[in-house]
This record gives structure tokens, sequence and C-alpha cells, in this order.
């Protein structure tokens, strides 16, 4: 009987791994993240990294977005449900359709968030901050006022 589940222990080791040999993790050191310009639909300032997808395209996005000292965002919405992860830096969520920072709730480093699609909201930071935002693509902002959206000012 021992000998018999010895071979049956030694033959469920030895089986190869069916589609194990492509997979290989997907790991972002913070001292190897190639930080670049952020998207045209950002305020000037900002910084992204993308991690994983493609937050443009439909499906799973992962990209962190770093920003300075008092970066603000106009109030606007998003037409899937926002997740972030304040990574560093103070991140002020504010709800609404005016930029009133007496509205706001602090989100310190280490908070999670999320709130749904069409939710009106502007944020601010405080000391340069870092954040993380997932879902599921394409991410998009639509801000409030068009003036506001960097995509029309020349």
């Amino acid at each position: 009987m021992r000998r018999t589940l010895l071979v049956v222990a030694v033959g469920v080791l030895a089986w190869p791994s069916v589609g194990q040999d492509n997979l290989q993790p997907s790991l972002h050191s913070p001292e190897a993240m190639k930080w670049k310009d952020g998207p045209t639909s950002l305020p000037p300032g900002a910084q992204i990294v993308v991690l994983e997808g493609d937050p443009g395209k439909s499906g799973p996005f992962v990209f962190r977005v770093k920003v300075p000292d008092g970066y603000k965002i106009p109030p606007h919405t998003h037409p899937k449900p926002e997740r972030v992860t304040v990574i560093s830096g103070s991140f002020h969520l504010g709800m609404g359709d005016k930029f009133d920072p007496k509205h706001a709730t602090v989100l310190p480093a280490g908070t999670y968030g999320t709130w749904p699609a069409g939710m009106k909201h502007f944020v601010w930071t405080e000391g340069e901050t870092v954040v993380q935002f997932h879902g599921d693509g394409p991410w998009q902002i639509e801000y409030l006022n068009p003036a506001h959206d960097p995509r029309q000012q020349k």
C-alpha cells in the first residue's frame, strides 16, 4: 500500500502543469516604474504608470497617477464606477457639481474608496500624491463644465 501511495505521489508531482509554462508574474517595484506624462484628459502636471491592461480599452486595468502638491481636478464624472487606493500623500474628494473644499473628505495614504458611475465629484491633493485606479475599461473622465476639460484648451 505504501509503495502504491508513493508511486501516485511521485506521479502527481511529476505531472506537467498544463498551461503553467507561459505564466509569469507581473511585478512592479516602485523604483522600476517608468512614469510618463499623464493623459491629456487630466490637467497638466499628472504622471501615470500603467501596471496592468490598457485603461483606454475594454477589460481590466490598473494604473497609478502621481500629482504634485495642490493638484486639482475640477468637477467631473465617470461612466463606470471608480475604484481608488491612495498610495501616498493626501487625496481630497468632494462631492457635487461645484468645487467647494468645505464639502470634501480627506483620504490619507492607505485609504481605499469606490463610488458609482455618474457621481459628480472633484479632487485636490496635499503633498505629492500617488493614487492607484483599477476597474474595467475603458476609463474615461467627463468634466461638468466643458471649459475645464484640458482636451479643449490650447
